[in-house]
């Protein structure tokens, strides 16, 4: 009989991390988001002004998509570029509307970081402490 593999920190967070991305996509879908979409709206929330070139690049994503994703989301009311024209530096806010998407996609993230907490207490503090460490020393 083989042997199971050694315990791989790396492979179980992965593990993890694809068990509640999956539940997160489902949970965003009725929003008509995707995690991609999600992410890319918070970026332009959080950085009012931000730019095509900063955008893809925090996202990690080809400028080229970056503008796709933000057409679409022009046309669908959630993002506004005021100086959308050739040779012009853009100005992209996040409008009223994307407020409101955005607002319902946290009751998403709350309720699911309420399950991950009740299910995995310890790795919920795990995670937690990792976050400040990181934050301090990019502080």
């Amino acid at each position: 009989m083989s042997q199971p593999p050694p315990f791989s920190p790396t492979v179980t967070l992965l593990t993890v991390s694809r068990v509640w991305e999956a539940a997160f996509t489902d949970g965003l879908k009725p929003l008509g988001l995707t995690t991609r979409k999600y992410g890319l709206l918070g970026h332009i929330r959080g950085t009012p002004g931000i730019s095509f070139s900063e955008l893809a690049r925090r996202s990690r994503i080809t400028v080229q998509s970056a503008h796709t994703a933000v057409a679409a989301f022009v046309e669908s009311g959630l993002v506004d570029d005021s100086t959308a024209h050739a040779g012009a530096a853009s100005t992209l806010r996040i409008t009223a509307e994307g407020e409101s998407l955005l607002a319902r996609a946290a009751e998403v993230v709350a309720r699911l970081d309420d399950e991950f907490a009740a299910q995995h207490p310890e790795l919920t503090e795990a995670l937690r402490a990792h976050m400040v460490r990181v934050m301090s020393a990019t502080g």
